[in-house]
């Protein structure tokens, strides 16, 4: 599963209108059209910031952002289901969910349901071994230092 610039588009935007608004008013959230400069600012820094650190990812980002508009709101909420449960894991989960992922979406609906089976019986060195023998390349995010 790779960190999408859309996880970080949405998790950007909600901790900076939690801290926008939260500090202006307690009352309920406005629509888009009644935030005030300041607040739509709040909310847009942080993707422009990541916009112009990292040209690179810029059109996995548009591409990401589009994606998002074009779901279902039942879709929209099994993504951030998702993303909370990536964002729990640990670092060594995330890098198996991420080899697992880039294996399955090869695959037909059953033979990941074989894979899933076959994980389940497999003991942490089996899991270890196969994590050697088919994780993807590390991308250049996961090379880079935190900011």
């Amino acid at each position: 599963m790779k960190v999408s610039a859309l996880r970080v588009l949405a998790l950007g935007l909600a901790l900076a209108a939690g801290q926008a608004l939260a500090q202006t008013s307690p009352a309920p959230l406005p629509t888009w059209d009644k935030l005030t400069p300041q607040q739509r600012e709040a909310l847009i820094a942080p993707v422009r910031d990541r916009w112009n650190r990292e040209p690179e990812d810029r059109a996995r980002m548009l591409e990401r952002a589009q994606r998002w508009q074009a779901m279902t709101p039942e879709q929209r909420a099994q993504a951030r289901h998702g993303m909370k449960r990536f964002e729990d894991m640990s670092p060594g989960q995330r890098r198996e969910a991420r080899a697992l992922y880039g294996h399955m979406k090869k695959m037909t609906p059953e033979q990941r349901d074989a894979l899933r089976e076959q994980w389940k019986k497999m003991t942490p060195a089996q899991r270890e071994a196969w994590m050697r023998d088919n994780a993807p390349p590390p991308r250049d995010r996961d090379r880079r230092p935190e900011h």
